[in-house]
């Protein structure tokens, strides 16, 4: 083999390389933001005894149809004695309560039932649409004490699709595919920085949209990191390609 032929090869090799490490860059940033499009609860509280905001964020994940119906289920080991619902404009809310599988005592008082779903529905012609995302917010109380608290949500499409997410997630923290909406009572609420206590003042809509705006800013930039990421890759195999064209024709 020819000096130049050798020299022609170790390019081609180089450039294979590179465009594998590239594309595999790429399609790690492109996962971690498809990751990061699950449904989530935002508490703004999450002291043990506190009133708290949960805020549900819904993306839709469909790229055919829209999110017509979302409904969230609330733990009956440890109920929410209070329950409301925050209105959302073209979706009607419903509280429903059901029989507890053990009677609580609360302050003198046995409670026999509680809030157990809350499901919110669009209005006809309403729906989260394909790359959108929507929040619903519900305030409950007082909280348990400190401890995590699984909350499986439920998707509704407009094509009939339903996705449950309602997976725990293992003991590895490795995240499933579905994983259930997780409100972990004791942790520091990062998204929002006030109680939900209904005898406090109520946050202004700034401090209420500034999470939402930084989460979608998040999850795009994520995206198009992957994206340039990949655009990289294919111009490195374009590279190789035309090396290796070169080297044949030399």
């Amino acid at each position: 083999m020819s000096s130049q032929r050798r020299i022609t090869y170790s390019n081609r090799a180089r450039c294979r390389s590179v465009a594998v490490g590239v594309l595999a860059a790429g399609l790690v940033s492109l996962t971690t933001g498809v990751a990061q499009a699950h449904v989530r609860v935002l508490p703004d509280s999450t002291e043990p005894g506190s009133f708290s905001q949960l805020t549900f964020r819904v993306p839709n994940e469909s790229s055919t149809a829209g999110t017509v119906k979302v409904a969230v289920q609330l733990p009956q080991d440890k109920p929410f004695l209070n329950v409301s619902a925050k209105p959302v404009p073209g979706w009607k809310v419903n509280i429903q309560e059901a029989p507890l599988p053990k009677p609580v005592e609360f302050e003198g008082t046995t409670i026999t039932k509680a809030a157990r779903t809350v499901t919110w529905a669009a209005a006809s012609g309403i729906q989260i649409a394909p790359k959108q995302y929507q929040e619903f917010a519900i305030s409950v109380g007082p909280l348990p004490e400190s401890g995590k608290l699984q909350l499986p949500a439920t998707q509704t499409y407009s094509d009939d699709t339903v996705v449950n997410w309602d997976e725990p997630t293992p003991a590895s923290g490795e995240e499933p595919e579905h994983p259930a909406p997780e409100l972990e009572v004791g942790a520091v609420a990062t998204e929002h920085g006030h109680s939900a206590n209904p005898s406090e003042a109520p946050a202004s809509p700034a401090a209420d949209t500034a999470p939402a705006t930084a989460a979608s800013q998040s999850d795009t930039t994520a995206r198009w990191l992957g994206g340039a990421a990949l655009l990289a890759a294919l111009v490195a195999v374009a590279l190789a390609v035309t090396g290796r064209r070169r080297g044949a024709n030399s």
